[in-house]
């Protein structure tokens, strides 16, 4: 244990255990939302809020996978050069 000073008084004991919950130690697991499988939390997902640190709501809620099949299918396509006219 160890003391904490909260500035009001005599110092409050806290242990590791109060800190810390167990979910923050253990892997936690995430069901995607657009494939429906179920992935590690931090392997399977992006972080998208990096403030937040390492807590669950600061991971996506689709996997690496469809996010990147997301990404590809919106980005913009390139012009071929035999498209365009010939001024």
């Amino acid at each position: 244990m160890w003391c904490l000073d909260t500035g009001r008084g005599s110092p409050k004991k806290m242990s590791i255990e109060e800190q810390f919950g167990l979910e923050n130690l253990l892997f936690v697991e995430r069901q995607c939302r657009k494939c429906l499988r179920t992935f590690d939390l931090i392997d399977g997902f992006y972080m998208t809020k990096k403030d937040r640190g390492n807590v669950p709501s600061a991971y996506a809620y689709t996997c690496k996978e469809c996010t990147v099949r997301r990404v590809n299918k919106s980005r913009k396509r390139k012009v071929k050069w035999s498209d365009y006219p010939d001024w």
